[in-house]
C-alpha cells in the first residue's frame, strides 16, 4: 500500500478515526531534505503494511493541520494512536532508524 496525501478535508477519516496507528509525513514542495526523506519513509511504508497506515500531509496546502500539532521543522514525522499523538520525530532519518522508531511507538 503506497501513501495516502491527506489534506483538511479527509483528515479525521483518514487519521483521527484510523483503526490502525497512522505514521504522518509533514513535509512541503520546497524542503530538499523532506525530498530526500520521503523514499525512506515509503520504503518503512512497504515494512508496516497491515499494521500500520502511512500519509503525507503537506503543510503548505494544509496549514490548520501543521498550527494544530504545533509542526514548526519539517519533515517531522507524527505517530498518532486513537486520535492522539503518541510519538513525534523531527527532521529526516534512515529507513533503519525510523522502521526501529516506528516499532518502538506502535
Amino acid at each position: 500500500m503506497s501513501m495516502i496525501d491527506v489534506n483538511e478535508e479527509n483528515f479525521d477519516k483518514e487519521v483521527l478515526k484510523s483503526k490502525l496507528p497512522v505514521i504522518i509525513d509533514l513535509w512541503a514542495e520546497w524542503c530538499g531534505p523532506c525530498r530526500m526523506y520521503s523514499p525512506e519513509i515509503e520504503e518503512a511504508a512497504k515494512e508496516f503494511e497491515g499494521k500500520a497506515k502511512f500519509v503525507k500531509i503537506n503543510v503548505d496546502d494544509n496549514q490548520n493541520i501543521a498550527t494544530k500539532y504545533n509542526i514548526m521543522s519539517i519533515p517531522t514525522t507524527l505517530i498518532i494512536q486513537g486520535g492522539n499523538v503518541k510519538a513525534e520525530n523531527v527532521g529526516a532519518i534512515p529507513k533503519k532508524m525510523l522502521v526501529e522508531w516506528i516499532k518502538s511507538n506502535i
